[in-house]
């Protein structure tokens, strides 16, 4: 029988002060749209991709605001420094494995062309990744225009709005977390009358350093065997809904690490740990909070909200993710949830 395994939030790990949203997901922020692709062939392939759209409506032609944290620039993305330079995001967000990085940007291109008619002269892709090379062959680049135009597709449909599949998912497929299975988690978090959504994929982080809700989970849990070759990389996705520019959006990217930071990692020279931030322009900050706003002050709560959302992600990656056996039989266990729970007891801190 297969057991479907729960968030932590379903499993009673409670994290953070403000309340999530109605699916605790970067979707509860209006319009954002989420689709993954997953491609599991033979023994060697574990890949796949997963697309964020900021709203419905077609990118291009209404390009959000938006903003980056490089935090340790480890890593082999697209598109990331025109977000920093000019602002806007101007296509669809795509997550996926290293080496597929290139043929995605290369794909959203064809996209843009095939199926929105775009003779464009210039576009900035942006596509960010992590190395799933210890699960997947990943000299084995098989995501191209099928892959990403459907995960787009998806991202651009009613069922893309609501609650996101996690775990060993779309550009999460091959991903380890702290020493366990890695891949996609999400989260959100309500600010007022505002609200901000996370998504990840987790690639990074060593055992003995995972903490989870404060409990040091990692150095406590006994596994069947060692886990040799650690993924490294992250990357970070926040939306909100609150009218801001790029520099105030660029404060609230920065937090996200923060988050990441409370579950353990101290951010190895190989981790390429990526923040993309973007706003939807829903609402004003007088409209969110009503009340005049002055200056920056209003955005404390974004910030509180975007590090408790990201810490829940994070979790959530690693809660939803199952044992994978993959390229040349490498294996990746899935996190002993029972002792979890036992641990949990031991430290002072019972579960439901």
């Amino acid at each position: 029988m297969l057991m479907i395994r729960p968030r932590a939030r379903e499993f009673g790990v409670k994290l953070g002060r403000l309340q999530p949203g109605r699916f605790n997901a970067i979707t509860d922020v209006e319009g954002v749209g989420v689709g993954h692709i997953t491609v599991v062939e033979g023994e060697g392939v574990r890949t796949g991709v997963t697309a964020i759209v900021p709203h419905q409506d077609d990118i291009y032609l209404r390009k959000v605001t938006a903003a980056v944290d490089l935090f340790n620039a480890y890593g082999k993305a697209t598109g990331l420094p025109q977000i920093m330079s000019e602002g806007v995001i101007e296509t669809p967000i795509m997550l996926t494995e290293t080496m597929n990085t290139w043929q995605v940007a290369d794909s959203v291109l064809e996209y843009c062309s095939q199926e929105r008619g775009y003779r464009v002269k210039s576009l900035n892709p942006v596509v960010g990744e992590t190395n799933g090379g210890y699960l997947t062959d990943n000299l084995n680049r098989c995501i191209g225009n099928d892959e990403v135009f459907e995960a787009i597709k998806k991202a651009k449909s009613p069922g893309g709005c609501g609650p996101v599949e996690e775990g060993n998912v779309g550009g999460g497929t091959p991903m380890t977390g702290y020493g366990f299975k890695g891949g996609i988690g999400t989260a959100s978090r309500i600010a007022g009358d505002a609200t901000v959504g996370v998504l990840v994929q987790l690639n990074c982080g060593e055992k003995e350093d995972l903490t989870i809700a404060g409990v040091p989970v990692g150095r406590e849990i006994r596994m069947p065997e060692p886990e040799p070759s650690l993924g490294n990389s992250i990357m970070m996705i926040v939306a909100t809904d609150v009218l801001l520019n790029s520099r105030q959006l660029t404060k609230v990217a920065k937090r996200a690490v923060l988050g990441l930071a409370r579950t353990g990692t101290f951010g190895g020279n190989g981790s390429g740990d990526f923040t993309v931030a973007f706003t939807t322009d829903a609402k004003s900050p007088e409209e969110a909070y009503g009340k005049p706003v002055q200056e920056d002050g209003f955005l404390n709560i974004l910030y509180q909200a975007a590090v408790e959302a990201t810490e829940e992600s994070v979790v959530n990656a690693i809660f939803k993710s199952e044992t994978m056996i993959g390229y040349q039989g490498h294996r990746r266990f899935e996190l002993p949830l029972d002792q979890v729970r036992e641990i949990f007891g031991r430290y002072g801190r019972p579960l439901g």
